[in-house]
């Protein structure tokens, strides 16, 4: 077979507990996103548009939505008889299984993926982040620069560091020091959690972290590292596009939010970049109600037959007579009743809000959370920065 130039592994296997109830039941990765997306798109179409074929996605955490979503990966170009998308779960050795214990002990557990599909490169993907960008210029630049690692940068605010692997890099973009989640940060050059390693030395890093029973296995807190301390070439690559981590309720309502025009270098049918692919392509348009009013917000094959205002409504989604939704993100197959109001909530899908119910949100900061399946009684009251989940309430 053709030795291909890089493959993708991506990690899907994250609980995203800041999520809450939105992660209960399914992995963050495969969270709902802008009307008619999940996360886990993003990282796909950038393999698509990358002209990356072969991607491998690593799941552990609830992996049953995820793993029915992805199916063969034809709505990402990935249906392909040598290569395209596999989906990996840990499994059941013949001298023993064990669950992924870390971001790097799940890409040695696969190994066998990285020698079926013979390659140069391997990039490292999280299902988790919101952008756009074109691994293919990463990958020239990795090659150019003889590095044994690229990781990518973003320079981020001084309050938001901590959260990130931390790293200084010379004039020539070799990285000189390195630090996950630094209580001080040195810099605010921070890790975006994308990696190409040079196969070989990927190969002989995990295997070296595997042995060292202290390790956490984990690419940030280790293998990086230990890496600088053993003289590899690792390189910067510096990205200025768009970029989220969707980890907080805050943070997932935001970037939702700039869908709806507030930031103009995000869209995501070709506008500003490549476009972002999703299993719901094929969506019908929103159904307007004689008495519907919607003023600038997104939605894909809802019934509206209320007012919704600064709101990204997915598919399914019913908003009845009377009904006022506001500044909030409404997940797949939810229903909001006749006369409900809501405003600053992430309403997760299949939700039923009872008529007459008040949502009260009252910022990014005080959001309303309903988890998935939730049925709200009519008249149900609930105030900004409650987390409603499980049942009926």
């Amino acid at each position: 077979m053709k030795k291909k130039k890089c493959i993708a592994m991506l990690l899907a296997g994250g609980q995203g507990a800041r999520l809450f109830a939105l992660t209960n039941t399914v992995a963050k990765p495969a969270v709902s996103f802008g009307a008619k997306y999940r996360i886990i798109d993003f990282a796909l179409s950038n393999c698509y548009n990358s002209g990356i074929d072969t991607v491998g996605v690593l799941t552990q955490y609830q992996p049953l939505i995820l793993s029915e979503y992805l199916g063969n990966g034809e709505p990402w170009d990935l249906d392909r008889t040598y290569g395209g998308l596999h989906v990996l779960p840990p499994y059941q050795a013949k001298v023993g299984g064990e669950w992924y214990r870390g971001t790097a002990n799940a890409i040695y557990q696969n190994l066998h993926f990285l020698n079926q599909y013979d390659s140069d490169h391997v990039i490292i993907l999280s299902g988790d982040h919101i952008y756009k960008m074109d691994y293919s210029k990463m990958l020239s630049e990795h090659i150019a620069t003889d590095a044994d690692c690229t990781i990518a940068v973003i320079d981020v605010e001084p309050k938001e560091a901590s959260r990130f692997g931390i790293m200084d890099y010379d004039s020539n973009k070799l990285i000189t020091s390195f630090e996950e989640k630094p209580a001080k940060p040195k810099s605010l050059h921070a890790s975006m959690g994308i990696y190409i390693f040079r196969k070989s030395v990927l190969v002989d890093e995990l295997a070296a972290d595997e042995e060292d029973k202290n390790s956490s296995n984990d690419f940030g807190k280790n293998i990086i590292p230990n890496m600088l301390e053993g003289k590899r070439r690792v390189c910067a690559y510096q990205y200025e596009g768009y970029w989220r981590d969707v980890g907080t309720l805050k943070s997932l309502w935001e970037t939702n939010m700039n869908l709806l025009g507030r930031n103009p270098e995000f869209g995501l049918n070709g506008q500003g970049g490549n476009k972002i692919y999703s299993r719901n392509d094929a969506l019908p348009p929103a159904y307007l109600g004689s008495d519907a009013k919607v003023q600038n917000s997104i939605m894909t094959s809802a019934e509206i037959f209320g007012t919704v205002v600064n709101s990204v409504l997915g598919e399914g989604v019913t908003v009845g007579k009377g009904a006022v939704v506001k500044d909030s993100v409404i997940m797949r197959g939810t229903t909001i009743e006749e006369g409900a109001k809501v405003s600053y909530s992430i309403i997760d899908e299949e939700v039923v809000v009872g008529a007459n119910s008040k949502l009260m949100g009252e910022s990014s900061d005080n959001l309303v959370l309903v988890g998935r399946g939730v049925m709200l009684d009519k008249g149900s009251i609930i105030k900004a920065g409650d987390i409603v989940e499980g049942g009926t309430v």
